[in-house]
């Protein structure tokens, strides 16, 4: 929404090195997993991998059996919420989180209405609720047990009805560094031995948004929640809050004690895994996006692992073993480059720490033929090794399926 009124200008560098220092980003937090987990509201987890590196790139010290023991200790789950996809939550949100967005699951349902003919929701969940709190099941398990009771239905309607409907997590070891398993179901409730919470107030949301994720507008943090008609919520709180707004004339609001660094503050190279909420959760991109690159960490439906310098996106990388291949979307300093290659070896050096080789082979397998084109002038330079210390090697060049 563009602003009516004059407020101070943030402009794209601003915002960028603003939301950075809010998401852990300009300089490694000490800070806990659990902590930094509560304090982003959870991090993206499409894919097992993905919250581990989230939070080595974001926190001293990490390393993966940190986040693997809250996962098996139930401080922390993996469910739908924002979006509807999955996110590594602390248990309390994962109470009171789901309730928030409950409504945009419910209409969520309605795409599938005419899969779902004839069948009673409110049936169809108390169903199914019964059936994975006796014991975690797989959703095909899920899908089997619905259409008992109604076998005219569209087999993948009865799915998301019963994703939706109900606040499903999946059960450890699945989500667990180190360890595998099959995507089992039961209920948070079930699952924690707590009832769920009231929906955390919407206010309190908006705050604990900005906190992470701001300055921000609204349209912002629609995105990030996927949900719709939170102005008033910012109205209500726009007494207490910092009002900016962006180059383009678009108001943004902050939290008055966050974070606001200079511009020119160093920001140092940073390796994120794909479906990293940095490059998810504004409606406008642009303060950590480029618009000419646009669109380059996806394919189809698959994110890719990226890289940021100086504070941008500026490349893809991908993980095999000990051997990092670094992708960049343009030419870099030789300074740039180097930084680059030793935030790789940390990041190679953390992860595989007191694990198997296999537990980060394939990080950025998804990226597909076709990804190296048209990266630039100078986008390739570099390519070959860069150097290699205790066994990590890191590469520039292209990114090959």
């Amino acid at each position: 929404m563009t602003s009516r009124t004059t407020h101070p200008v943030l402009g794209t560098r601003a915002l960028n090195r603003a939301t950075l220092a809010r998401q852990l980003l300009l300089s490694r937090a000490e800070m806990s997993a659990g902590d930094a987990v509560a304090h982003l509201l959870g991090l993206q987890a499409q894919n097992v991998k993905p919250p581990y590196f989230q939070l080595h790139a974001r926190l001293a010290g990490f390393r993966p059996a940190e986040l693997a023991g809250l996962m098996e200790s139930r401080e922390v789950v993996r469910m739908v919420t924002m979006r509807s996809t999955i996110h590594t939550h602390t248990a309390h949100d994962a109470l009171t989180l789901r309730p928030l967005v409950q409504p945009a699951r419910d209409r969520e349902v309605n795409y599938f209405r005419k899969g779902l003919a004839g069948v009673d929701p409110d049936r169809l969940a108390k169903r199914a609720r019964a059936f994975v709190e006796s014991e975690p099941r797989t959703m095909g398990e899920i899908r089997e047990e619905l259409l008992q009771e109604w076998p005219d239905a569209d087999p993948q309607s009865l799915s998301v009805a019963a994703r939706c409907r109900l606040p499903l997590v999946q059960v450890t070891p699945r989500g667990v560094w180190g360890r595998s398993g099959q995507v089992r179901l039961t209920t948070v409730e079930n699952w924690l031995g707590k009832p769920a919470g009231a929906a955390q107030p919407v206010d309190e949301v908006v705050l604990r948004y900005l906190a992470a994720f701001g300055p921000a507008s609204v349209k912002d943090m629609q995105t990030w929640a996927g949900l719709t008609r939170l102005r008033e919520a910012f109205e209500r709180l726009r007494p207490g809050l910092l009002v900016f707004q962006d180059e383009n004339g678009v108001e943004l609001f902050d939290l008055p004690d966050a974070p606001r660094p200079e511009a020119d503050t160093p920001a140092p190279p940073r390796f994120l895994p794909e479906f990293d909420n940095l490059l998810l959760s504004h409606a406008d991109r642009t303060r950590v996006v480029a618009p000419e690159i646009k669109g380059r960490t996806w394919t189809g439906n698959q994110a890719h692992c990226t890289l940021l310098v100086d504070g941008f996106l500026a490349g893809l990388w991908k993980l095999d073993g000990r051997a990092l291949t670094v992708e960049l979307f343009g030419p870099v300093p030789k300074a740039a480059k180097e930084e680059i290659v030793a935030e790789g070896k940390l990041m190679v050096e953390g992860m595989v720490e007191g694990m198997g080789e296999g537990m980060v082979e394939g990080m950025g397998e998804g990226m597909v033929e076709g990804m190296g084109e048209g990266m630039g002038e100078g986008a390739g330079e570099g390519a070959g090794e860069a150097g290699g210390v205790d066994g990590v090697s890191v590469r520039f060049g292209a990114i090959n399926p």
